[in-house]
């Protein structure tokens, strides 16, 4: 199956050393007004990816929701889904996780089996995905639903060596993960050691609710960046992710002697 044009944008991106910013938007949290005012944000302060999904979707809002996004935006909108169950065709493409963190089979392989015939047939761009659960200080719903432990958050080499079996099996993106909810962030020093350590795109998610985690994960290496939890209590701080993605990126731009 051929690369998607997301993903060879998001390659492209990390190329030209180009910070990537996607909204996570959990279905079962938004309303309707919610979710316009979140897109409008995007729209004009030029986030690049919606994430739909969540580690568990009790309701029937994710169809909707996805509906609406196609209808209001030109935002390409990426299924962050927690079982087969949440595959909706009107995406234009899937994050397909494997939780490479945990050894329980069912997230490894199991709904995989379970999606591959609809995912075929789907219209749906494929982004085979390494998912990597970090320690965030406390259980979070990733965790507790995919019945397995994250990864200790002091030993980053174990991350590392993660991320790269992962790479190595043919992943095409690592996304390291705190959790929703997270009480703390992906540790800089894992960045740094899982950036190192492969060569494919990164994701950081999980835990950041401040420009300061913003720029720490950049600065340590991460090419996108990834926040659901704090734009539902404080949608503004997307104006936050948008005017750091100009400086990053300009900064980036003005360094090339440009």
């Amino acid at each position: 199956m051929p690369f998607s044009r997301i993903y060879e944008d998001i390659v492209y991106k990390k190329q030209q050393r180009q910070k990537l910013f996607a909204v996570l938007l959990d279905p079962d949290n938004l309303t309707v007004a919610a979710c316009e005012n979140l897109i409008l944000l995007s729209k004009t302060n030029s986030i690049d990816y919606f994430f739909v999904g969540g580690s568990l979707v009790t309701t029937a809002n994710q169809a909707p929701l996805i509906t609406l996004l196609k209808q209001k935006s030109n935002i390409p909108v990426i299924l962050f889904p927690s079982s087969s169950l949440h595959i909706d065709a009107q995406a234009d493409a899937i994050l397909l996780l494997s939780l490479i963190s945990g050894r329980n089979p069912e997230f490894l392989i199991g709904q995989h089996v379970i999606a591959a015939p609809i995912l075929k047939s789907s219209q749906l761009q494929i982004l085979p995905t390494g998912y990597i659960l970090i320690d965030s200080g406390q259980p979070t719903t990733a965790s507790y639903m995919s019945g397995s432990m994250p990864l200790p958050r002091n030993k980053p080499s174990i991350a590392a060596s993660t991320a790269l079996a992962g790479e190595l099996l043919g992943l095409h993106l690592i996304f390291l993960d705190a959790g929703s909810g997270a009480q703390n962030p992906v540790p800089v020093d894992m960045i740094q050691a899982v950036r190192q350590a492969i060569d494919v795109p990164l994701m950081i998610g999980g835990g950041i609710n401040s420009s300061q985690k913003v720029w720490a994960a950049l600065n340590a290496g991460a090419d996108l960046i990834v926040v659901g939890n704090e734009i539902e209590t404080n949608p503004d701080f997307i104006r936050t992710l948008g005017a750091i993605k100009k400086q990053a990126n300009a900064s980036v731009y003005n360094l090339s002697g440009n």
